[in-house]
């Protein structure tokens, strides 16, 4: 099975759980959707640690980094509760995922830290900081070609 086919096997079931497909509503970067933002960081996650042949755990890491950006809000709307989404969405990613899911302290860790400089506290797992790495690439990819960088 090679890394595609292993992720989707992994990802679909998640894919049904929770409010999922509401950050299908939402945009992240330019066209791209908070939903599409997260499968393509989970994906990219995932690649990284097969690739560099990182001993992790697998799903905890697919389903972290999906969660990670887990608001559920539009953070471009005019609001003063999305002055600091930067900042914040990470805390609130982190309250609407242990509301939906049983979380792992794995996936608890990328949630709460994917933000990391920008959030102080240091990332605990290596599952974590892979997140965290890849969600910058993504991101900078999105923001400079205007839409996610895979599409599976």
């Amino acid at each position: 099975m090679n890394y595609r086919e292993e992720f989707i096997s992994i990802i679909k079931p998640i894919l049904k759980e929770g409010n999922i497909k509401q950050m299908e509503q939402y945009i992240q970067h330019r066209s791209t959707t908070t939903l599409e933002h997260c499968i393509a960081v989970s994906y990219i996650s995932f690649c990284i640690a097969k690739k560099w042949h990182i001993k992790c755990d697998y799903f905890s890491l697919v389903r972290g980094a999906l969660l990670h950006d887990y608001f559920l809000y539009d953070w471009h709307e005019k609001d003063d509760s999305h002055k600091w989404h930067g900042f914040n969405h990470a805390r609130k990613a982190l309250q609407n995922a242990v509301e939906d899911f049983d979380l792992t302290e794995i996936e608890k860790d990328i949630i709460s830290k994917h933000m990391f400089p920008l959030n102080i506290q240091l990332p605990k797992y290596r599952e974590s900081y892979i997140v965290c790495m890849a969600d910058k690439i993504c991101s900078s990819y999105e923001v400079c070609f205007g839409c996610a960088c895979f599409a599976i």
